[in-house]
């Protein structure tokens, strides 16, 4: 896969989690990103670095989800095996939700995510490039 096509197949994944997102969700979500981009547009340029490094660590919705599914996944393959074989129903019940993200960009818990606040990569990138704009135009 070339490098075009990933970003492709991110920008589709974020789609389908915008899609699946109830539309005052998404609102909410990029309201709080013009919010800090204004902010930080007023300040300093060391300001603007902070944000966007701190941007750069932020865990976007898809990194959520793949390091939560395969943590309770492992924990239930641990337990079933050492303690008690009934753990195995956790990852028979997390590994279908996580194809089910994986192929139409919805499973049971993006909606809490969402809720609270998780970004899609688009949407922490745009944030990051609206500063990035910001900080070469204090630059100059």
């Amino acid at each position: 896969m070339s490098y075009s096509s990933a970003e492709d197949a991110g920008a589709a994944s974020a789609d389908r989690v915008r899609r699946s997102t109830p539309q005052h969700i998404n609102e909410r979500i990029d309201r709080e990103a013009e919010t800090s981009v204004a902010t930080f547009s007023r300040q300093r340029p060391h300001a603007i670095e902070r944000r966007i490094a701190q941007l750069d660590k932020e865990w976007d919705v898809e990194r959520v989800l793949e390091v939560n599914a395969s943590t309770l996944a492992l924990t239930g393959l641990v337990l079933g095996t050492t303690v008690n074989r009934r753990w195995l129903l956790l990852p028979a019940v997390v590994l279908p939700f996580l194809l089910q993200h994986g192929l139409q960009g919805w499973c049971p818990p993006l909606p809490i995510l969402r809720r609270l606040g998780v970004r899609t990569r688009g949407e922490i990138d745009r944030e990051k490039y609206a500063l990035l704009r910001a900080l070469s135009g204090a630059a100059a």
